[in-house]
């Protein structure tokens, strides 16, 4: 019983402490919604998309873990990224560079 207790309450500390960092974003960025995509054995991935076009990760133990953080926090969350939520995101010219040197030619990554 007691071993359940201890693991209740670390996921609970762990949900809090991820809707506080969703809510911090949220509010640096005019409001977020996200999406929850499971990453395998490593948990799952929130993506935040601000209103301002601004975007993050935070990364979870679970995709339940992910969702209870999502809601605490307040945000929408998507089914997937695609679409409206996709459209939101605002890329500047460091992501543009990553992306060109990856695919095109561009400065190294290394």
């Amino acid at each position: 019983m007691a071993d359940t207790q201890q693991v209740d309450a670390k996921a609970e500390r762990t949900v809090a402490k991820l809707a506080r960092q969703i809510g911090a974003f949220a509010k640096a960025h005019g409001g977020a919604e996200g999406q929850v995509a499971y990453i395998g054995e490593r948990g799952a991935r929130i993506v935040l998309v601000g209103e301002d076009g601004g975007w993050g990760d935070l990364v979870a133990p679970s995709t339940t873990i992910a969702a209870q953080a999502a809601e605490k926090a307040g945000i929408t969350v998507h089914e997937a990224f695609d679409g409206e939520l996709a459209g939101k995101v605002r890329t500047g010219p460091y992501e543009w560079s990553r992306m060109a040197g990856i695919q095109v030619g561009g400065p190294r990554n290394s």
